[in-house]
């Protein structure tokens, strides 16, 4: 995977590709390239404005582009079960969904159904909209789901007993870094359960680095302002692990895909090592166990 570039991406023509969070940073660099390459884009965003401004962008670089926009805010799971029903009603398949927004660092705020912001619009959104969406997706041959973690996940534990943050003092970078560890965990289990059913859908993770991108916006001044310029590259760069994860022929079930430079911040994309905290088969089905109770979607392999 040395030097894999976006030249490596093979004609989508005839694919479909749904990808939350589309309409900016390393979405939209993500929605760019896969326009290019002819792909069907579905983006799901929770902003209809921006998601038809992002729109207009691409159609100016691509002007055939082949694009469906529909709402998404994964802060609500009334909107994600909307979401999944449009495009089930809408598509007679779905090649990729790439489980891409996510929030950062965020004061603390719950979502529409009282869960903490982070976890709730980073992990159970993503848990709900891939569930919903899995009968699609198993009846597309080649079809994979790709799920965006963090390097944070690399230093977070899931906190069982408080995992919505409900009697400890917030702290918003570990309460990220759960989430992100959490979409860690989900991907890995979910590639386990689809091979154990003989589905050929796969499920891969990947982790961006860094890149200033609007997800730093609330990330303060010492590391949105002076350390995230020094070691992050631009979200152009940044996308290119999601899109290696989402296209490449080489990529397999349960494997992570991140930058390959100094301490996978950024670089040409590659294979990344999986903290132990994220093998753990007991963290999985419990964590996976909080999100079937928690948005009373169950998964059917």
């Amino acid at each position: 995977m040395k030097n894999w570039t976006a030249d490596n991406i093979p004609d989508l023509s005839n694919k479909r590709v749904l990808i939350t969070g589309a309409n900016s940073g390393i979405g939209f660099e993500t929605s760019v390239v896969l326009a290019k390459k002819r792909a069907h884009l579905i983006m799901a965003c929770r902003n209809q404005q921006k998601a038809e401004e992002a729109e207009k962008k691409i159609i100016d670089i691509v002007p055939d582009a082949k694009i469906t926009l529909v709402t998404l805010d994964l802060a609500d799971l009334d909107s994600v079960r909307q979401c999944a029903d449009v495009v089930l009603k809408s598509h007679q398949k779905l090649d990729v969904l790439i489980n891409n927004a996510g929030v950062m660092a965020t004061p603390y705020s719950t979502t529409k159904q009282g869960f903490e912001i982070q976890l709730g619009s980073n992990y159970l959104g993503h848990y709900a909209l891939t569930g919903l969406l899995l009968p699609l997706l198993k009846s597309t041959p080649g079809s994979r789901i790709v799920s965006l973690s963090s390097s944070a996940a690399n230093f977070a534990q899931i906190d069982f007993a408080d995992i919505l943050t409900e009697r400890k003092k917030y702290k918003p970078y570990e309460a990220y870094g759960q989430a992100k560890l959490a979409n860690l965990v989900f991907a890995l289990e979910l590639a386990r359960k689809l091979e154990a059913s003989g589905s050929k859908t796969i499920s891969v993770a990947v982790h961006p680095g860094v890149s200033p991108t609007n997800l730093q916006r609330t990330s303060g001044f010492l590391i949105g302002k002076i350390i995230t310029p020094l070691i992050s590259q631009p979200a152009d760069k940044a996308a290119l692990a999601s899109l290696l994860a989402a296209t490449d022929p080489m990529v397999k079930n349960g494997t992570y895909w991140a930058p390959s430079g100094f301490m996978h911040v950024k670089g040409s994309p590659g294979a990344a090592s999986i903290p132990k905290q994220a093998k753990d088969l007991n963290t999985a089905s419990r964590l996976w166990k909080v999100a079937e109770d928690l948005t009373g979607v169950k998964y059917k392999f």
